[in-house]
């Protein structure tokens, strides 16, 4: 499981899971998140502005991130 450590207070959805490399832009972590395909503590998330303060666990395409403060 990879990390990703906040620099700030918190972290968009759509900035997370580009900032992991899951996908290789923002227009491509929009239409992932929108189509449903990512989760957020196992529930299905469709906002990419979602934002993440730590302790989240994201999951998209067999990979997950944990969102650390």
């Amino acid at each position: 499981m990879e990390e990703i450590v906040l620099r700030n207070e918190f972290i968009k959805l759509g900035q997370a899971i580009k900032a992991a490399g899951l996908v290789e832009s923002g227009v491509e972590a929009k239409i992932v998140i929108q189509d449903g395909e990512v989760k957020v503590n196992g529930v299905v998330e469709t906002q990419r502005g979602k934002k993440l303060f730590g302790g989240e666990v994201v999951e998209y395409n067999g990979s997950s991130i944990l969102i650390k403060k």
